[in-house]
């Protein structure tokens, strides 16, 4: 039988591409994406490469910036997200985009040290490993802050808790890796938050053989950082989505939990109007309704939802979205509540069962439709 003949697109031709692509996640870096690129230039030298912008539609002109850059020189690229945020998703939509054997992810505010990312290659091309991080926490490497070392510190520790190997600097943010690797693991990766070193090294799939390799953490050249208190926060979602999200989607539980804080402001205001104004109760509870609902929407919105969070016209839009999602949950929860009640289960089975079918019903709603996702 006669072997088919390959497709003539897979066929090798005299443009091969690029050996390694350099994936970089931005957000308002218009200031740095020159300095950087030109910096890969000269590092990289001979070896075939691209870089691989994923600009999050920056208002300052970042993919602007970039596309002039790619009319002078093709090995600059970008992909511009429209509609939503975020490191780790960016990252995994700027490694889909490469047809390259490696693919390395680095951050554009040149606090990586982009000098080691041929001795990265050279480790990958050996065969020796899967995975190479640039490590500040191995000898020889350092750099960082006081208060960033603190965090870092405590996530590294935390993330201990998912890890099945022990690695020194998991929350690093520059690291190269096979493309077998990505294409076996990119399918339970969680894309939640900023680290997705520790997302793909916990994704399901055969253990991984790493290396770490120490560098300099350098102080950032222009423009903001983008840590705050809500990175903490998407780091234990992601630790949540690898502990139980098999289960229960830790978005859920997050949703719940600011449900249950919601409940403490909704007697703190019921009690308020109740005791402290004298209001009737039918007033007292429609104030503290409101008042939970929205608090609950406007925490949510910040962290539960913040890839997609709601500004301007479209906060308020999203508040009555959320405040109908939420009363018809109500109607819901009392609907089941009594029926079972009414079939002789103890009442606060009853009431349990209720307020868990209120719960998934709002969160499935408001996921849909207050915060609903972008395809762009």
């Amino acid at each position: 039988m006669s072997v088919p003949e390959a497709h003539p697109l897979l066929q090798p031709g005299p443009y091969p591409g690029a050996e390694l692509s350099v994936v970089i996640p931005t957000y308002n870096e218009a200031d740095n994406v020159s300095e950087l690129f030109r910096r890969l230039t000269e590092t990289l030298g001979t070896i075939r490469w691209e870089a691989i912008f994923v600009d999050d539609s920056s208002p300052d002109g970042t993919a602007d910036t970039v596309r002039a850059l790619s009319a002078r020189d093709g090995r600059a690229r970008v992909v511009q997200r429209l509609g939503r945020r975020g490191l780790s998703s960016a990252c995994i939509e700027g490694m889909l985009a490469s047809s390259a054997p490696y693919v390395a992810v680095m951050d554009a505010d040149l606090q990586h040290d982009e000098r080691l990312l041929p001795r990265m290659l050279e480790t990958l091309r050996r065969g020796s490993a899967d995975v190479v991080i640039g490590s500040r926490y191995v000898a020889g490497g350092g750099g960082v802050d006081g208060s960033r070392h603190a965090l870092s510190l405590w996530a590294t520790r935390l993330s201990r808790v998912v890890l099945a190997e022990p690695v020194a600097d998991p929350m690093s943010g520059f690291f190269m890796m096979r493309r077998p690797v990505l294409a076996a693991r990119v399918a339970d990766l969680s894309g939640i938050g900023f680290k997705i070193l520790l997302d793909m090294l916990t994704a399901r799939g055969e253990p991984l053989r790493v290396v770490e390799l120490p560098y300099q953490f350098r102080a950032r050249l222009a423009g903001d950082s983008k840590l705050d208190s809500a990175v903490a926060w998407d780091f234990l979602l992601l630790v949540g989505e690898r502990l139980f999200g098999r289960f229960v989607p830790v978005r859920f539980v997050a949703f719940a939990a600011v449900g249950a804080v919601g409940l403490v402001v909704h007697l703190a205001v019921l009690a308020l109007l109740l005791k402290g104004a004298g209001a009737s109760f039918p007033v007292s509870q429609s104030g503290a309704t409101f008042a939970a609902m929205t608090f609950n929407f406007a925490i949510n919105n910040v962290l539960t939802f913040r890839e997609w969070r709601l500004r301007g016209l479209r906060w308020w839009w999203g508040w009555l979205t959320f405040c109908l999602a939420c009363g018809a949950g109500a109607l819901a929860n009392i609907g089941i509540a009594s029926w079972l009640f009414s079939h002789r289960t103890q009442w606060i089975l009853a009431a349990v069962a209720g307020v868990a079918v209120g719960a998934v019903w709002n969160y499935a709603v408001t996921s849909a439709y207050t915060w609903r996702r972008t395809t762009l």
